[in-house]
């Protein structure tokens, strides 16, 4: 490792008073040995069949993920509640229901509400428009954060200049009511960390960032779909999430398959935990299985067991 003289000086100082002025060093000595800190979250889409099936309500989600998984937080996909930003009957009730089962909700994912990057300054508005109303459901629900997506532009240099534009805007209204606004590799240039990266560091505000999920690295499918075509550019996964974990207030732990020992047979989980305990990240990493190769239910505690295995190894 290089240091220069004027980190190791400082550095000293740091450690000479006191072991907890860790704010006072250079952050990548203090990553280095930082702890895997994580707590773990439920995403509902790791339901998402069960909940389009309609033999799972939002209402009941809260208390099947405290009952069926021993899971005390929650995340929240507005596709299964998508009438329901503004009924303030429905949200009171939902937030009853995580209160009596003492369950967190951490934050709502957002889909199908426009453009965020749109070049058309109108189209782009109004997508920011669209999504007050979300920030206003995860203020009361008590969420952290909302997730977005950044779609819009067709080359780069146009969808970095878009981006800061419209998620910036959405964040003054975030911070309004105390909402961050992240967002998740999801497609297209929002899968790619250096673009994505670049995004937060010239918005550089404490109300955006990202929400790096482990499966969702494609930049380009078949025919130019957005979605439900075969993938033929994809962004390395390792590469891209160490890039997104410096601006992360959450993690997508994707999982499709397991194999005969746990682990997730498509990516290297260990490897991607000790990238997000090199960044000192602190905070939620929720469960979103996408499998088909176990029912829900048992995609879902396979994943939980090894998050918590690993936790155990690299904590």
């Amino acid at each position: 490792m290089n240091q220069s003289r004027k980190d190791f000086l400082k550095t000293s100082a740091c450690l000479a008073g006191g072991a907890f002025l860790a704010c006072s060093m250079p952050r990548s000595l203090f990553s280095m040995n930082a702890p895997l800190n994580f707590d773990i979250s439920l995403a509902q889409y790791s339901l998402h069949r069960t909940l389009f099936d309609g033999e799972l309500k939002t209402l009941d989600f809260p208390a099947k993920a405290v009952n069926d998984f021993g899971i005390r937080a929650v995340e929240y996909v507005n596709q299964f509640f998508s009438d329901k930003a503004e009924d303030k009957r429905f949200l009171s009730e939902l937030k009853e229901r995580t209160d009596d089962v003492g369950v967190d909700n951490v934050l709502i994912m957002v889909d199908q509400e426009g453009p965020l990057s749109s070049t058309d300054d109108t189209e782009r508005l109004e997508a920011v428009r669209n999504h007050y109303k979300w920030v206003d459901a995860a203020s009361f629900l008590g969420c952290h954060s909302i997730r977005v997506n950044l779609f819009g532009a067709d080359t780069e240099n146009e969808w970095v200049k878009t981006s800061v534009d419209g998620l910036g805007r959405l964040a003054d209204y975030g911070e309004q009511q105390n909402v961050s606004i992240i967002v998740e590799n999801h497609g297209g240039f929002s899968s790619n960390g250096t673009l994505l990266a670049e995004v937060m560091k010239q918005l550089d505000s404490d109300w955006t960032g990202t929400l790096p999920d482990f499966g969702n690295f494609c930049i380009r499918r078949e025919g130019g779909a957005q979605w439900d075509a075969p993938c033929v550019e994809e962004y390395d996964t390792y590469k891209g999430t160490k890039e997104m974990m410096p601006f992360a207030k959450g993690v997508s732990a994707k999982t499709f398959r397991f194999d005969e020992h746990g682990n997730e047979a498509t990516l290297d989980y260990r490897r991607l935990f000790k990238i997000i305990r090199d960044s000192g990240f602190s905070g939620y990493v929720g469960i979103e299985y996408e499998g088909d190769s176990l029912p829900e239910d048992e995609g879902i505690r396979a994943t939980h067991r090894l998050l918590q295995q690993i936790k155990s190894e690299l904590g």
